[in-house]
């Protein structure tokens, strides 16, 4: 079993930036992915970026690129999500997830594990 555990949310104006910050531990794969989805009140779950086990690949929704920006610390199992320039339409919960992958993917179903969920809200 993998634990995720997030961290990171809250309330900001729109403009405004959140970095988000997700730590995995237990079982954990020597090839992995990690990702970020979000969930807003009567919406699907969406997908908004993802990295690989390095680093060194990322992938992002089109709705958030140029804006949010995920990192993996040196630390393998932790990844971030900088959230710059935020807009009322990425209040949600956000999501992050685990999966055994080399490189990252966007649907839910790639993913093993997920946390609980961290509140991001902004307002206008």
């Amino acid at each position: 079993q993998v634990q995720l555990v997030e961290s990171g949310g809250g309330l900001v104006q729109a403009g405004g930036s959140l970095r988000l910050s997700c730590v995995a531990s237990g079982r954990t794969f020597s090839i992995y992915a990690m990702g970020w989805f979000r969930q807003a009140p009567g919406k699907e779950r969406e997908f908004v970026a993802a990295i690989n086990w390095s680093g060194g690949v990322t992938y992002y929704a089109d709705s958030v690129k140029g804006r949010f920006t995920i990192s993996r610390a040196s630390a393998k199992n932790t990844v971030y999500l900088q959230m710059n320039s935020l807009k009322p339409e990425d209040t949600a919960v956000y999501y992050c997830a685990y999966g055994r992958s080399v490189v990252p993917k966007g649907e839910s179903t790639d993913y093993d594990y997920w946390g609980q969920g961290t509140q991001v809200t902004v307002s206008s």
